[in-house]
Protein backbone atom coordinates (compact mmCIF):
# COMPACT_ATOMS: atom_id res chain seq x y z
CA UNK A 1 0.00 0.00 0.00
CA UNK A 2 2.87 2.51 0.49
CA UNK A 3 3.78 2.24 -2.92
CA UNK A 4 0.67 3.91 -4.11
CA UNK A 5 0.59 7.63 -4.60
CA UNK A 6 -1.39 9.37 -1.62
CA UNK A 7 -4.12 10.89 -3.56
CA UNK A 8 -5.21 8.74 -6.69
CA UNK A 9 -8.03 9.69 -7.48
CA UNK A 10 -6.65 13.71 -7.62
CA UNK A 11 -3.97 12.39 -9.89
CA UNK A 12 -6.76 10.15 -11.69
CA UNK A 13 -8.85 13.22 -12.74
CA UNK A 14 -5.78 15.35 -14.17
CA UNK A 15 -5.26 12.51 -16.48
CA UNK A 16 -8.41 12.68 -17.75
CA UNK A 17 -8.92 16.47 -17.72
CA UNK A 18 -6.99 19.61 -18.26
CA UNK A 19 -9.03 23.11 -18.20
CA UNK A 20 -8.36 25.10 -21.24
CA UNK A 21 -9.94 28.67 -20.90
CA UNK A 22 -11.72 30.45 -23.66
CA UNK A 23 -9.34 33.19 -25.02
CA UNK A 24 -11.65 36.18 -24.93
CA UNK A 25 -12.54 35.13 -20.99
CA UNK A 26 -8.67 35.52 -21.00
CA UNK A 27 -8.57 38.70 -23.04
CA UNK A 28 -11.81 40.03 -20.87
CA UNK A 29 -9.71 39.77 -17.44
CA UNK A 30 -7.89 42.52 -18.69
CA UNK A 31 -8.64 46.43 -18.35
CA UNK A 32 -10.29 47.38 -21.59
CA UNK A 33 -9.21 51.39 -23.19
CA UNK A 34 -12.09 51.10 -25.71
CA UNK A 35 -13.28 54.77 -26.72
CA UNK A 36 -16.80 55.33 -26.72
CA UNK A 37 -18.60 55.73 -30.52
CA UNK A 38 -20.72 57.97 -28.62
CA UNK A 39 -18.30 60.78 -27.46
CA UNK A 40 -15.67 60.57 -29.62
CA UNK A 41 -15.90 63.92 -31.28
CA UNK A 42 -17.97 67.15 -30.81
CA UNK A 43 -20.21 66.55 -33.58
CA UNK A 44 -21.11 63.12 -32.69
CA UNK A 45 -22.16 64.57 -29.28
CA UNK A 46 -24.19 67.04 -30.12
CA UNK A 47 -25.57 64.97 -33.04
CA UNK A 48 -26.39 62.57 -30.76
CA UNK A 49 -28.25 64.87 -28.37
CA UNK A 50 -30.47 66.17 -30.99
CA UNK A 51 -31.14 63.11 -31.74
CA UNK A 52 -31.64 62.03 -28.26
CA UNK A 53 -34.21 65.06 -27.66
CA UNK A 54 -36.29 65.41 -30.69
CA UNK A 55 -37.25 62.41 -29.97
CA UNK A 56 -39.07 62.92 -27.11
CA UNK A 57 -43.08 64.08 -26.14
CA UNK A 58 -41.87 67.81 -25.80
CA UNK A 59 -40.09 68.07 -29.09
CA UNK A 60 -43.78 66.78 -30.84
CA UNK A 61 -45.66 69.38 -28.94
CA UNK A 62 -43.23 72.12 -30.12
CA UNK A 63 -43.43 70.97 -33.51
CA UNK A 64 -47.69 70.24 -32.93
CA UNK A 65 -47.89 73.97 -32.04
CA UNK A 66 -45.63 75.21 -34.99
CA UNK A 67 -47.72 73.13 -37.47
CA UNK A 68 -51.07 74.74 -35.67
CA UNK A 69 -48.97 78.22 -35.92
CA UNK A 70 -49.23 77.45 -39.87
CA UNK A 71 -53.00 76.97 -40.13
CA UNK A 72 -53.99 79.59 -38.09
CA UNK A 73 -52.03 82.31 -40.04
CA UNK A 74 -53.25 80.70 -43.47
CA UNK A 75 -57.21 80.64 -42.41
CA UNK A 76 -55.91 84.24 -41.12
CA UNK A 77 -54.33 85.65 -44.11
CA UNK A 78 -51.06 86.31 -42.00
CA UNK A 79 -48.40 86.10 -44.89
CA UNK A 80 -45.50 86.70 -42.87
CA UNK A 81 -46.57 84.50 -40.37
CA UNK A 82 -46.87 81.70 -42.78
CA UNK A 83 -43.41 82.32 -44.94
CA UNK A 84 -42.19 82.44 -41.51
CA UNK A 85 -43.68 78.79 -40.12
CA UNK A 86 -42.91 77.69 -43.78
CA UNK A 87 -39.13 78.76 -43.34
CA UNK A 88 -38.90 76.99 -40.06
CA UNK A 89 -41.02 73.55 -40.64
CA UNK A 90 -39.57 73.37 -44.34
CA UNK A 91 -35.83 74.33 -44.48
CA UNK A 92 -35.14 73.99 -41.19
CA UNK A 93 -36.52 71.07 -40.04
CA UNK A 94 -36.48 68.73 -42.78
CA UNK A 95 -33.03 69.99 -44.07
CA UNK A 96 -30.92 70.64 -41.04
CA UNK A 97 -32.62 68.35 -38.54
CA UNK A 98 -33.39 65.14 -40.84
CA UNK A 99 -29.54 64.84 -41.45
CA UNK A 100 -28.35 65.29 -37.90
CA UNK A 101 -30.87 63.16 -36.27
CA UNK A 102 -29.76 60.23 -39.28
CA UNK A 103 -25.67 60.99 -38.02
CA UNK A 104 -27.10 60.52 -34.51
CA UNK A 105 -29.12 57.36 -35.31
CA UNK A 106 -25.54 55.77 -37.04
CA UNK A 107 -23.87 56.52 -34.06
CA UNK A 108 -26.45 54.88 -32.08
CA UNK A 109 -26.39 51.60 -34.38
CA UNK A 110 -22.96 51.64 -34.10
CA UNK A 111 -22.76 51.73 -30.42
CA UNK A 112 -25.47 49.04 -30.26
CA UNK A 113 -23.83 47.29 -32.79
CA UNK A 114 -20.72 46.44 -30.50
CA UNK A 115 -22.27 45.69 -27.41
CA UNK A 116 -23.91 42.97 -29.31
CA UNK A 117 -20.78 42.09 -30.45
CA UNK A 118 -19.61 41.36 -26.50
CA UNK A 119 -22.73 39.79 -25.90
CA UNK A 120 -21.81 37.61 -28.34
CA UNK A 121 -18.25 37.03 -27.57
CA UNK A 122 -19.90 36.25 -23.55
CA UNK A 123 -22.25 34.07 -24.76
CA UNK A 124 -19.46 31.99 -26.44
CA UNK A 125 -17.06 32.24 -23.16
CA UNK A 126 -20.17 30.66 -21.61
CA UNK A 127 -20.57 28.32 -23.68
CA UNK A 128 -17.15 26.66 -23.40
CA UNK A 129 -16.96 27.23 -19.96
CA UNK A 130 -20.09 24.77 -19.72
CA UNK A 131 -18.37 22.49 -22.09
CA UNK A 132 -15.22 22.46 -20.25
CA UNK A 133 -17.63 21.77 -17.02
CA UNK A 134 -19.40 18.36 -18.40
CA UNK A 135 -15.78 17.25 -19.48
CA UNK A 136 -14.71 17.70 -16.10
CA UNK A 137 -17.55 15.76 -14.89
CA UNK A 138 -17.23 13.26 -17.24
CA UNK A 139 -13.57 12.72 -16.07
CA UNK A 140 -14.31 12.95 -12.11
CA UNK A 141 -17.37 10.07 -13.44
CA UNK A 142 -14.45 8.23 -14.55
CA UNK A 143 -12.48 8.38 -11.74
CA UNK A 144 -15.84 7.34 -9.46
CA UNK A 145 -16.37 4.40 -11.31
CA UNK A 146 -12.86 3.32 -10.88
CA UNK A 147 -12.74 3.74 -7.03
CA UNK A 148 -16.09 1.73 -6.68
CA UNK A 149 -15.20 -0.69 -8.91
CA UNK A 150 -12.10 -0.74 -6.75
CA UNK A 151 -14.10 -0.87 -3.62
CA UNK A 152 -16.02 -3.49 -4.88
CA UNK A 153 -13.28 -5.08 -5.81
CA UNK A 154 -11.85 -5.30 -2.09
CA UNK A 155 -14.96 -6.35 -0.61
CA UNK A 156 -16.03 -9.48 -3.23
CA UNK A 157 -19.61 -7.76 -4.34
CA UNK A 158 -20.37 -7.10 -7.53
CA UNK A 159 -20.85 -3.89 -9.00
CA UNK A 160 -24.71 -3.32 -9.91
Amino acid sequence: MSDQPAHPARMRVEQFFTRTPHPEAVQRTRPRHVKDPLKQSFNGRLALWITNNVGTMWCAYIFAVIGITGIVASLTNNTTLVLIVAAVSGYFLQLVLLPIIIVGQNLQAEAADHRSEQTYKDAEVILHECQQLQEHLQAQDTVLDDIIKHLHGMTGAQPA
